[in-house]
């Protein structure tokens, strides 16, 4: 591949590692693409191994990332139902407030409805506090996927 296409695929993942910290498009689905079209466009052994560690890290950490969260909420009593309304406050949010709406929709949509479902402010707020836990975790835990496949990638540089 020329340097100058890995320079643009170098600069999609950078794009994707932000994806991935913010949370506001999905980041690692365009690190994992990124580095499958470098694999693809590499060829050889070495291209498709590293296509297939990255779009495996990622998928990995994908399932972890869920599979942590539900059971860091589920010990903390929050319901999948009050995610729901989070998510979709998040949405709302996303529009309502350019930037920062997200991460406030969130927060507001996980308090007011465990707030209607407890009637008590600081076990909202109690239950508020595991879910932004929750949602760090995963963020953390998409960023070590997204860390392993742009490390397969440098590392699949090298190689070629």
């Amino acid at each position: 591949m020329p340097p100058f296409d890995e320079f643009i695929v170098g600069v999609v993942i950078l794009i994707g590692v932000v994806g991935a910290a913010i949370q506001v498009y999905p980041g690692s689905l365009i690190v994992a693409a990124a580095v499958f079209f470098w694999g693809a466009m590499t060829g050889g052994a070495v291209g498709w191994a590293v296509a297939i560690v990255a779009v495996l890290a990622i998928a990995v950490a994908g399932i972890v990332k869920y599979l942590v969260a539900g059971g860091h909420l589920k010990r903390a009593g929050v319901p999948g139902r009050t995610m729901l309304i989070g998510g979709l406050m998040a949405i709302i949010g996303m529009f309502a407030i350019p930037v920062v709406g997200l991460p406030i929709g969130f927060i507001l949509g996980i308090y007011l409805a465990e707030y209607a479902r407890l009637r008590t402010p600081a076990k909202a707020w109690a239950a508020s506090r595991s879910a932004l836990r929750a949602t760090g975790l995963t963020i953390l835990i998409e960023l070590l996927g997204v860390a392993v496949a742009v490390g397969a990638w440098v590392v699949g540089l090298g190689l070629t």
